[in-house]
């Protein structure tokens, strides 16, 4: 089936044309139909499945065809994320496939000044999308109103659950219409999951995206094993051996993201950083430059990875191993998007061998080990640029010196 077979508005239907999208992904055609036709949906599917686009296209065709009177600073369509970053990125889906309407899309997120943002809100916005926290103090402070709202749409609900938005959640839905649409995507479907979802959808119409394999056929898998001193030279040569290609790199905290960006630079790669840490210009900074290619390599902590859908990421790398197996599949769908083929690579030290059990546990396969002898290792660290700064290097010149020096002093002896 193709999407001009849906008859959108004229708008829409040009929008989905010019960017190029032709026929829809399962989650698409599965929700989009149910959506038009008023229905509340129960959607569990992995990530890259489409889920963005297959509530956006239904509410901008919905919210065009309208012949309601919009009411100021009264949004007819709230669409709640855990990130600042999601929140940016499926505003700028609205934003596109909203071209040539007369639809208004809004993005609130936390992070900046509460004055800015205020002084930002169009007199109508139809579409908004947001973080919980943020628009509630929008709302508590009357500057926005959800009392027409007639869409709302939970993305990455167990997430946000994981996060401690739900008292949140449940203030804003208060301030909400009882007779309203409710879309529920979310990737797990855990008995808290379940109970949120009761709360908010009548009779919903469950969709579930759930292959017996959780993880996408477009990537291969790879393991090397190497102690958690050593990670940072096989970082290394992977990056230089794949100069042109997408790199996202996967770590634990936002300390250990500084430290490996730090050893990235002291051999002059040059990487964006992304965690919770930084103010909100900062990771717009690193998106944008990985994004639009001007650096090559992103290196992110989960919460601020979640969900994003940045284009041609080639390699994904586990720097560290997730503590939690199902974070493994969000990872790993950063890349193999699409029709689009990727490579995951975790380095797995000797104390992350339980980490690694869990995960092949869940997808239900082993990581396939790539096979290092002592000479590929020792090239690796060889070849590093942080070679001459490494402690080991220092340790054994320093001993072959103190050598140098005993052997002299012995010559030295035997000649008196």
């Amino acid at each position: 089936m193709l999407f001009e077979s849906y008859k959108f508005i004229a708008p829409l239907a040009a929008n989905l044309q010019r960017e190029g999208f032709r026929r829809p992904t399962d989650i698409q055609f599965r929700a989009i139909r149910p959506t038009l036709n008023g229905a509340d949906l129960l959607a569990i599917a992995q990530t890259g499945t489409g889920k963005t686009m297959a509530f956006a296209i239904p509410i901008i065709d919905i919210l065009g065809r309208s012949t309601h009177k919009r009411t100021e600073h009264a949004p007819r369509a709230l669409i709640l994320v855990p990130t600042h970053e999601l929140a940016r990125q499926i505003a700028e889906v609205f934003k596109k496939l909203a071209r040539s309407t007369q639809l208004k899309v809004l993005c609130v997120t936390g992070g900046g000044s509460i004055d800015d943002l205020v002084h930002s809100i169009p007199r109508y916005c139809d579409i908004v999308v947001a973080t919980p926290g943020r628009i509630l103090d929008l709302v508590r402070n009357k500057h926005l109103s959800l009392h027409y709202l007639q869409i709302l749409v939970l993305d990455e609900a167990d997430r946000m659950l994981s996060l401690g938005f739900r008292p949140d959640i449940d203030s804003l839905i208060g301030h909400m219409p009882q007779r309203r649409q409710t879309l529920f995507y979310s990737a797990t479907i855990s008995p808290e999951i379940k109970k949120l979802a009761h709360r908010l959808v009548r009779n919903p119409i469950r969709i579930e995206i759930a292959p017996e394999d959780p993880i996408t056929q477009n990537v291969d898998h790879a393991l090397l094993e190497v102690s958690m001193e050593e990670k940072r030279f096989f970082l290394e040569r992977i990056i230089r051996e794949n100069a042109e290609s997408k790199i996202i790199v996967f770590v634990r905290t936002k300390v250990r993201a500084e430290r490996v960006q730090a050893a990235m630079r002291r051999v002059n790669i040059e990487t964006s950083i992304i965690h919770g840490g930084l103010e909100r210009i900062e990771r717009l900074w690193a998106l944008n430059s990985f994004s639009e290619g001007s650096v090559r390599v992103l290196i992110a902590t989960d919460v601020s990875a979640r969900g994003l859908d940045i284009p041609n990421i080639n390699y994904v790398i586990n720097y560290d191993m997730p503590t939690e197996p199902e974070v493994y599949v969000h990872r790993i769908g950063r890349t193999g998007r699409g029709n689009k083929h990727g490579v995951a690579v975790s380095f797995c030290a000797p104390e992350e061998e339980p980490l690694r059990r869990a995960i092949e546990s869940l997808i239900g396969r082993y990581l396939p080990i790539i096979e290092m002898d002592r000479v590929a290792h020792d090239e690796t660290l060889a070849l590093s640029a942080a070679a001459d700064t490494d402690w080991r290097t220092l340790l054994r010149r320093e001993q072959e010196r103190e050598a140098e020096i005993l052997a002299a002093g012995k010559k030295k002896k035997r000649k008196i």
